[in-house]
């Protein structure tokens, strides 16, 4: 039928006009794209008026803008380094704009260094206001402060600035303030999220996200707060299933949104991957220094975690924490005081500060700090008062267990002891040594001996013998005391020894008599008495042997 068609369907010169229709057709302009944010296609537009011969500084000025928006700080860089060098046709406001591509890159001297060169200007001022706080430098940012205005510019970012030295009550105020006259400015909502998400209220937090979501459910960062969320209210699994539609992270123009995908992804694991992830990622984003030290601590690398925080000056109540926790680690692990010191005056620090004294890592810190200072009471006072969000912590209850052992009651530090599942902790000495003396002081000095059993000969298994042996003999458990000053004695042929073991079997001797032991343990005292050579064996051997005579026991 279509081959047969009687009539054309348009008329006859409709080719024609539809050619010259499309010639007439034009391209689509900047602004357009600008519009829409659609920065992509603004490139794109823009290369190809550079490719065609048609470009001027203008097109490179955009080409960075547009590439700064995008999150491609480096291509930015490039175009503005490029323009700054141009002495034809020098632009001021150029240097203001390589000054923010700087500082995005955390090339904080460099961005100083443009923006000297700039004209006065808002912005200017505003960077300048950034790179007091990232140079630690209160006096400038003081008088940077000073200087912003009742603008919505100015607002933000000192809002953000409240943000990064951790008074997010106050950012809040803020962006809840320019969210009552400017409703449609909708990415505020993660910024207050974000701030929630930071005091803990993950609930709320989800809640004020969620208003941005339904506009924007594709954004990468929002979506990545949300798996946040998810991690701290639920687990690694329900925030890595809010990820899944970030899993293509390559496709995404977003850089700094893979990256951050990326780390998270470790975190949400457990630390799979921590050391092919998080190394090139440490002097991007902040945490994922911070998580490499916790990787490390937990497979016992204490010089690596060390070297990581080594230069770090703190700033937030997190790196001051890790700061007290490597130095508390290496402190223990060597014997340095310096190091104890300094870990205790960081936890102190933290616990004691207003906004973190209330909080569970704030009081964290202040047991810990009192750990440190041997004053067990007020450790108790402050796990006693965070110990309902712990239960399940293999590490928590450690430190609970040690404290109250510390205190004397053994009863319930064994409890708390044995509620631990990590082999990691249970195989530690400091955690064998405490619930061997737990054993011992509830009078089940059985389990202490078979803890030892278990143990490979080591300079530790060693220790452990020793305390049973002088734990036992204290407690006048002398079978067992006896038995361990005897090992004790065969490793190392020290008097002292002889001495506990010679004690212990005249203690086990005295008890049989009192009729609180059997009798027929009288064999094994007589035997561990004969694995030693000392004259004074015969006379202790003679006079158990009488009484047994005496008293028709076989020996």
């Amino acid at each position: 039928m279509i081959l047969s068609r009687a009539k054309p369907a348009f008329g006859a010169n409709a080719g024609l006009q539809a050619t010259a229709a499309s010639n007439k057709k034009a391209l689509p302009k900047l602004e357009d794209f600008l519009t829409k944010r659609d920065f992509i296609g603004a490139i794109t537009l823009l290369e190809f008026q550079r490719n065609s011969g048609n470009a001027d500084d203008l097109t490179d000025q955009w080409i960075g803008y547009c590439a700064f928006h995008l999150g491609d700080y480096k291509r930015a860089l490039i175009e503005f380094e490029k323009l700054t060098k141009n002495h034809k046709n020098p632009v001021p406001e150029n240097w203001i704009s390589l000054a923010c591509c700087y500082f995005y890159l955390g090339m904080y001297p460099e961005a100083e260094e443009a923006a000297e060169k700039a004209p006065k200007s808002p912005l200017r001022t505003r960077i300048f206001f950034h790179l007091a706080h990232k140079f630690n430098d209160e006096k400038r940012l003081m008088m940077h402060h000073q200087q912003l205005e009742d603008v919505i510019e100015d607002q933000l970012s000192l809002a953000s600035i409240h943000y990064l030295r951790s008074h997010y009550q106050e950012a809040i105020d803020i962006y809840k303030r320019i969210l009552l006259d400017n409703r449609e400015y909708l990415a505020l909502n993660v910024y207050v999220a974000l701030c929630y998400y930071k005091l803990d209220y993950y609930d709320v937090s989800q809640e004020v996200l969620a208003v941005y979501l339904q506009h924007y459910p594709d954004s990468p960062i929002a979506i990545n707060l949300k798996a946040c969320n998810h991690f701290r209210l639920y687990n690694g699994k329900a925030a890595e299933q809010e990820l899944r539609s970030l899993q293509d992270v390559t496709s995404s123009p977003l850089t700094f949104a893979q990256d951050l995908v990326r780390h998270n992804l470790v975190v949400f694991r457990g630390g799979e991957g921590a050391l092919q992830v998080l190394p090139p990622l440490v002097d991007v984003i902040p945490e994922a220094r911070l998580n490499l030290v916790i990787y490390y601590l937990k497979q016992d690398e204490i010089q690596e975690a060390y070297a990581l925080l080594k230069d770090l000056e703190p700033t937030v109540p997190q790196e001051y924490i890790l700061k007290g926790v490597v130095n508390a680690a290496i402190g223990q692990e060597t014997g340095s005081r310096e190091n104890l010191k300094v870990a205790q005056q960081y936890f102190q620090l933290v616990g004691g500060s207003a906004s973190e004294c209330d909080t569970i890592p704030g009081r964290q810190c202040m047991a810990s700090c009192f750990f440190l200072l041997k004053q067990f009471d007020d450790v108790m006072l402050y796990l006693n008062s965070i110990k309902s969000y712990f239960y399940n912590d293999d590490t928590f209850n450690f430190n609970y267990a040690q404290a109250k052992a510390a205190l004397g009651d053994y009863r319930e530090a064994e409890e708390v002891f044995l509620l631990i599942q990590s082999e990691m902790i249970k195989s530690d000495y400091v955690f064998l040594s405490w619930l061997a003396r737990c054993y011992i002081m509830n009078s089940k000095p059985r389990l202490a001996w078979e803890l030892y059993l278990k143990m490979e000969t080591s300079a530790e298994a060693f220790s452990l013998l020793q305390l049973i042996a002088n734990d036992c003999y204290k407690m006048g458990q002398f079978y067992y005391a006896a038995m361990a000053f005897d090992v004790l004695e065969r490793l190392d042929p020290n008097p002292e020894y002889w001495e506990g073991k010679r004690g212990a079997c005249v203690g086990m001797f005295q008890m049989i008599i009192a009729g609180k032991e059997p009798k027929d343990s009288l064999g094994d005292i007589l035997q561990l008495l004969r694995n030693t050579a000392n004259p004074q064996v015969e006379g202790i051997i003679r006079v158990i042997k009488k009484w047994a005579k005496d008293n028709h026991i076989p020996v």
